[in-house]
């Protein structure tokens, strides 16, 4: 093949940014059927949330996804969003817009704000991983998913693409002493970045209190944390799935409990 038969980089994002407006426009035609759908609803005082509905449509396009070859877990996360939003406009519609005149942003004014995407996974200590597992289960709805690893003291529940890592002091010594020093709850906040190590590059030329170096592991998870900042109280992780898409990495999970016990 001649090197005039290659698409060049120029060419390839241009495709791109026509696939994306057609994507946009399908989206809007999506949405405007979803107006329709929200009348008829009106009329015949029909529910606005359909849980058998919402299931089939999850279920019908996770395995869609798969039959086109796209990760199943990746095109049930887009089509939730497409839910939600869906779900907002049938609520919403008969009410004014407070903001009719939004605008197109300028993206990336921080090095975070370029590459952060979504809340991957909230850590939780817990005092005793079983009642904490039942509790989120049967009481809330949610439901285990494995870690990417798994590890006594360790267990990961989801319900919808959230996730709730939690981890007891069987998990590791350093784990007992934080449980012991600050009690059960939130322990930190997991943001997926395009990229682990621009981001910690970014945060550290800002002077953000920064506790770790990028911890990668076995399936390509790249994790780094942030101290815990002392003017909000907020525990920050920052982690790139550059791997396989599995579950949660318990040795990257710990590193920060590692972390913040030698730092005592």
């Amino acid at each position: 093949m001649s090197d005039s038969a290659v698409p060049n980089l120029t060419d390839l994002r241009t495709r791109i940014d026509q696939l994306d407006a057609a994507l946009i426009a399908i989206v809007a035609e999506r949405l405007a059927v979803c107006r329709e759908v929200a009348e008829v609803k009106q009329q015949f005082d029909a529910p606005v949330i359909q849980p058998a509905r919402v299931r089939d449509v999850v279920t019908s396009r996770r395995q869609q996804a798969i039959e086109a070859g796209v990760d199943a877990d990746f095109a049930e996360q887009l089509f939730r969003v497409l839910l939600t939003e869906t779900h907002r406009i049938e609520v919403a519609g008969h009410r004014p817009d407070p903001a009719p005149d939004k605008q197109a942003a300028g993206s990336g004014s921080s090095g975070l704000d370029t590459v952060a995407s979504r809340v991957d996974h909230v850590v939780v200590a817990v005092p005793q991983l079983a009642a904490a597992t039942a509790s989120m289960v049967g009481r809330f709805g949610f439901h285990e998913v494995p870690l990417a690893e798994p590890h006594v003291g360790m267990a990961a529940v989801s319900a919808g693409g959230v996730t709730f890592v939690l981890v007891s002091p069987e998990a590791s010594p350093a784990v007992a002493r934080y449980l012991a020093e600050h009690g059960g709850g939130v322990q930190h906040v997991a943001l997926e970045v395009l990229n682990a190590g621009y981001a910690r590059a970014c945060l550290a030329d800002a002077g953000a209190p920064l506790l770790t170096e990028v911890v990668v592991d076995a399936d390509g998870h790249e994790q780094f944390f942030a101290a815990d900042d002392p003017a909000t109280g907020v525990q920050l992780g920052f982690i790139s799935r550059t791997g396989h898409r599995v579950g949660v990495g318990s040795a990257n999970v710990l590193a920060l409990f590692d972390a913040l016990d030698r730092g005592r």
